[in-house]
């Protein structure tokens, strides 16, 4: 038994569990309140794609439609007739998805194995796409076509709701009314929607808790939280049903519709830690401090930002004083319960970056509360989740990382910031150096000046192997409309500086804001080519611009030359149908410019005019075609901050002392040999030069507490010898530089 149950409802992720049910247990472990987790997704997704499950999915089929066979699309029926082939690999194929059956690859490989629909018709790009990828790589990805041919089966035969990592999305997306998803919940469960009931069943009398809290993180998820609600009342009356997560926090902040609380007891928005706890205090410990207003209604005194019921009308509580906790109390992401070894390592297509979202597993962290630049005008920085800024010590964060993997079994983290502060991914970076972790990472950035090409050998070296960043739209007169704060010459250089140091980059790429022209959209598209074919730029997504109730944008629609579509708002607020001014179509440009970066990302195609891309007229670039290598070859500013922290990342040099001589004077001078990972290197100083700079090297490394600035090196230097910018920019010192001699 245990007091709470946490549920992600179907569906998210199949490669990992979405964290916010880990961090509130986490948070719960803090205050000795009793929580079982579990994603209900993933273990709906694994009853279906099972022996039995698939053979239940065939004969439903039948069953719905047992005179309408000849009226499926010729893809179904093919998958129909090759149902036994299905049934006898499915299971197979899921464990090797979960890597418990890596030999399996071979035979997926060589073909004959797989049955094959219309998903693998795409296998002619394959060669290129996958040429440089093992045999794993290869096989996930023809496991995934696999599975994806049975989804459209799924899609068109038994349940059209249903999608890997979503269900009924359409239901949750821009509903400013409950009455179509309400409607909805009316008619019979659905195939998907009994799966799902009978799990959640069967662990409701495992755990009997007292109050079962569903995070809701997309539109995606938010019919089966209101189906699997639906049923806790029906069947579980005594239990208490609450819903938080990132669809209310963005979407639910006007709720009226009364109509809701048939299926939960509270709603709460934003942070979850206090809000739970005051649910937990009141709900399962503390009955006197209930106050029955009917029969079957109690009403807790006290709240955190908690929509309810009360005298039959829809109230918003937010009566407690106490703060919400600092991100230093929340504890650590708690894990357990959930099947972290059933999750299935996925590739859906030759994107490096969404190959890291799909493939494999993530233990998630964060490193800061909120957004520490919190300008952009798309985004919604009027709300909590971006508005308050608040970043987590270093050390706690890597003593979060060991206490993961101790708990995990996994060394590798997805930090899920908005944005990570550059200070401190530096600190988290010589945090994990200096422990001697071995960890791979990946994060979202801005693609900041503070990206020097020294911090980013820093990451490389503490396990950082991928960023994320916002690109938007490649123009320096919209960026400065969107407030980015960065210039597409500033973006090249510190795409340049990740690469160089061999971490790959992903920038997300908007068309269609406000007031953005024709001509914006293709010198922007160009802007993208020449990053790619420079190969400072390794992935990207297009994206087409969406207006949100709690942007400036969406706040202020008429600095923007944009005008809302105005609807009452009695369920769910955050998407705004809009008309730009401009009056362009910027739907049209989707294609050509996916398509185009498709091919770019796998290097080719750079030849090609941009006009090639779109089946309408286009106007010529007016962006010079070398404009990205001009960015790139401006020189670099020299000029040292005095407090610049130096740090050595490399190890001890073995010395060696020799006499030189020169028109009869002789003085004694000292070789230092290296060692790094890939090759040996060496330098030649005068013997005292090179003794102070291996107890200097001694001083600043990484693995000492010490924190030595370029202001107390220089000193140091200057009180036993001269010139310390002569001896600062000598030739064994841009050596070094080149091999772990770090200005942060």
């Amino acid at each position: 038994m245990k007091d709470l149950l946490l549920i992600t409802p179907p569906f998210t992720q199949l490669n990992t569990p979405y964290p916010a049910t880990a961090y509130i247990k986490g948070f719960l472990n803090t205050k000795n309140c009793s929580a079982f987790q579990m994603d209900l997704g993933i273990e709906v997704i694994l009853e279906l794609f099972s022996k039995s499950g698939l053979a239940q999915v065939f004969s439903n089929a039948d069953a719905v439609f047992p005179s309408a066979v000849n009226e499926f699309s010729s893809n179904s029926q093919r998958i129909l007739y090759l149902r036994s082939d299905y049934i006898k690999t499915i299971d197979s194929v899921i464990a090797f998805l979960q890597g418990k059956n890596p030999s399996l690859a071979r035979q997926i490989c060589s073909g004959n194995f797989l049955p094959e629909a219309s998903r693998f018709a795409q296998l002619d790009d394959m060669e290129w796409a996958f040429g440089t990828m093992g045999m794993q790589d290869k096989a996930k990805h023809l496991a995934t076509l696999y599975l994806e041919d049975l989804s459209d089966f799924i899609v068109e035969c038994v349940d059209e709701n249903f999608g890997f990592s979503r269900y009924a999305e359409r239901l949750g997306r821009s509903a400013n009314s409950f009455d179509e998803l309400y409607q909805n919940l009316q008619n019979e469960p659905t195939y998907i929607d009994k799966i799902t009931l009978r799990i959640l069943n069967q662990r409701i009398q495992e755990v009997q808790p007292k109050l079962v809290c569903f995070s809701v993180p997309f539109p995606g998820n938010l019919y089966s939280a209101f189906r699997s609600a639906q049923c806790i009342k029906k069947h579980f009356p005594d239990v208490k049903v609450a819903m938080g997560g990132g669809f209310p926090n963005t979407e639910l902040r006007e709720l009226k519709d009364k109509r809701v609380f048939e299926f939960f007891d509270f709603i709460t928005l934003d942070d979850g830690e206090l809000p739970i706890e005051l649910l937990c205090k009141n709900v399962i410990n503390t009955i006197d401090n209930l106050c029955e207003v009917s029969v079957n209604l109690c009403v807790i005194k006290e709240f955190k930002r908690t929509f309810l019921l009360e005298n039959a009308e829809v109230v918003y509580k937010n009566n407690s004083s106490k703060p919400d906790y600092k991100q230093s109390e929340v504890g650590t992401p708690d894990y357990s319960d959930l099947h972290l070894d059933k999750y299935i390592s996925v590739i859906e297509i030759a994107n490096p970056m969404h190959s890291l979202w799909s493939d494999g597993r993530w233990n998630k962290l964060t490193m800061a509360h909120g957004c520490y630049w919190g300008k952009c005008t798309f985004c919604d920085i009027s709300l909590d989740y971006i508005k308050l800024y608040e970043p987590i010590a270093a050390k706690i964060l890597v003593d979060r990382m060991e206490e993961l993997i101790a708990q995990t079994g996994e060394n590798g983290f997805h930090f899920v910031d908005e944005a990570a502060p550059p200070a401190l991914m530096r600190e988290v970076a010589l945090e994990i150096i200096k422990r001697k972790l071995v960890v791979s990472w990946w994060t979202n950035i801005r693609f900041e000046k503070s990206f020097t090409a020294d911090l980013c050998i820093l990451l490389k070296a503490s396990g950082c192997i991928a960023v994320s960043g916002g690109l938007e739209v490649a123009s320096d007169r919209l960026l400065e409309l969107i407030k980015k704060g960065v210039t597409v010459e500033q973006v090249a250089q510190v795409t340049r500086n990740f690469t160089e140091s061999g971490i790959m980059v992903h920038a997300y790429l908007m068309y269609g804001y406000p007031t953005q022209t024709v001509q914006e959209t293709i010198d922007s598209l160009e802007m993208v080519r020449q990053l790619f074919e420079l190969g400072v730029l390794q992935s990207g997504f297009w994206h087409q611009f969406a207006m949100t109730a709690h942007s400036p944008v969406g706040m202020f629609p008429e600095e923007f030359g944009v005008i809302p579509e105005q609807n009452e708002i009695t369920f769910a607020n955050n998407d705004i149908n809009f008309k730009d001014k401009t009056g362009i179509n910027h739907d049209k440009f989707s294609f050509g410019l996916k398509k185009s970066l498709f091919n770019y990302m796998h290097g080719i195609c750079f030849e090609y005019d941009l006009q090639d891309w779109f089946d309408f007229k286009i106007p010529n670039t007016k962006i010079p075609s070398d404009y990205i290598v001009s960015c790139l070859e401006k020189e670099t500013d020299f000029n040292i901050k005095p407090s610049a922290k130096i740090v050595w990342i490399g190890g001890k040099p073995i010395s060696e002392t020799f006499t030189k001589s020169k028109k009869g004077n002789s003085w004694e001078m000292m070789k230092l040999t290296f060692h790094d990972k890939t090759e040996t290197f060496e330098i030649t100083l005068e013997k005292d030069k090179a003794q102070w700079l291996i107890n200097s090297l001694e001083t600043i490394s990484v693995f000492n507490d010490s924190k030595v600035t370029f202001t107390q090196l220089k000193s140091d230097f200057e009180t036993n010898f001269e010139d310390f910018e002569l001896f600062w920019y000598s030739k064994p010192i841009n050596t070094l530089r080149d091999f772990g001699l770090l200005i942060l």
